[in-house]
């Protein structure tokens, strides 16, 4: 029964750790580019999920102060930290995805497939 407990207290850590392993052999097994970079989206939303679920913090308030006596219980606060990464990771992981399915459009236009080892070999024989 103390495991179940455990389990559950560390839920979405669990999820986060399960998520970013799905997405991670993903990536390694996949042959096409397009499939990979949704590998990568799925690492980068377990990474998300660890941030967010590690800065909240049950029974504790948005850091926003209004008076004085506001002010001196900071501890009942949540930390705005993780939030502000999780915003910032997501406009950057949305980026670099558009970017890269881009330069896989691009791929595609000059070499007519997006399969890796296909790719290699057309490489090789044109180097």
């Amino acid at each position: 029964m103390d495991r179940l407990y455990a389990v559950l207290e560390h839920r979405y850590e669990i999820t986060a750790v399960t998520l970013f392993v799905i997405g991670l052999m993903h990536m390694m097994q996949q042959r096409q580019l397009v499939r990979k970079v949704i590998g990568f989206n799925i690492m980068d939303s377990a990474i998300f999920l660890l941030l967010t679920s590690r800065g909240f913090v049950v029974g504790h308030v948005a850091p926003m102060v209004e008076d004085e006596l506001a002010r001196q219980a900071v501890q009942y606060y949540v930390n705005p930290i993780p939030t502000g990464l999780v915003l910032t990771g997501i406009v950057v992981s949305v980026s670099v995805s558009a970017y890269s399915l881009a330069l896989i459009q691009k791929i595609y236009r000059e070499y007519g497939t997006s399969d890796i080892k296909e790719l290699v070999h057309l490489v090789k024989r044109e180097g």
